[in-house]
């Protein structure tokens, strides 16, 4: 087992580190504008709307009752999802690249805190070790003791009986 200094604990930094200290980022009106444009198109929400939109373009472009305005193999309607497509990657690059960025905090967060609490058990432990080396010291002094007044009693036992 290495040996351990309790300074240690006092100096290395993760000792020093609280969550307290730690400011949430400051988000730009970009990063806030990607996070809900994210959260919104990651929905069952979106899904649903855009699926009922398709759904009604191309029912409405086959069926007689209006004008066809995107005839099949409906160019327009491909126009549009490829236009959202474009925009909509690179937004969602963005929030998981920031989302990516919180999670190497957290991480590195996790690990400070985890390092304390390994210095922390290691101080424990080497208590117990001083505690128990001097719980044993006791215990043999008092062994050595009653060894000695025992054979102090037998002594004296044998001299008064005598031949």
């Amino acid at each position: 087992m290495p040996t351990f200094d309790p300074a240690d604990i006092e100096t290395h930094p993760a000792r020093q580190f609280t969550l307290r200290n730690v400011e949430p980022p400051r988000l730009t009106v970009g990063d806030r504008l990607s996070d809900r444009i994210a959260a919104t198109v990651g929905s069952w929400r979106f899904i649903i709307i855009q699926s009922t939109i398709l759904v009604l373009w191309i029912a409405l472009n086959v069926v007689g009752w209006v004008q066809h305005w995107d005839p099949y193999p409906f160019i327009l309607l491909n126009l549009a999802l490829s236009f959202q497509a474009a925009f909509t990657a690179p937004i969602l690059m963005m929030a998981q690249n920031r989302q990516a960025v919180i999670d190497r905090q957290k991480a590195q967060l996790d690990y400070d805190v985890n390092l304390r609490a390994q210095l922390d058990i290691e101080a424990l432990h080497q208590k117990l070790d001083l505690l128990r080396e001097e719980d044993i010291g006791r215990l043999i002094r008092l062994i050595e003791l009653l060894t000695r007044e025992r054979l102090g009693e037998d002594t004296v036992a044998a001299t008064t009986k005598g031949p």
